[in-house]
């Protein structure tokens, strides 16, 4: 069996998509402003699309939840669709 993991571990995109997920409306450009070293745009791009697969399963593990499927958790579900309309608010 392979386990992937860690496949992208000591990408910097993986650790900048949490902000998306993590943290609250209006800091997102603030966070990565002060980000050091400062992200470049292909890094800020990846991050953008892990943190796009983040609040998509989120949002999918809510749905099961509030549907009684096993795994599901139905408070995952607010959390990713807040984050899904913090990545089409920003531009970062």
């Amino acid at each position: 069996m392979v386990d992937f993991g860690d496949m992208c571990a000591g990408d910097p995109a993986c650790d900048l998509a949490a902000c998306w997920i993590l943290l609250p409306d209006g800091v997102i450009d603030r966070f990565h402003q002060s980000y050091s070293p400062a992200a470049d745009a292909a890094t800020l791009r990846r991050a953008r699309g892990w943190a796009l697969t983040k609040a998509l399963a989120c949002m999918l593990i809510g749905d099961a939840g509030v549907h009684g499927r096993p795994g599901g958790k139905a408070t995952w579900g607010p959390p990713g669709v807040a984050a899904l309309q913090r990545l089409t608010a920003t531009r970062s």
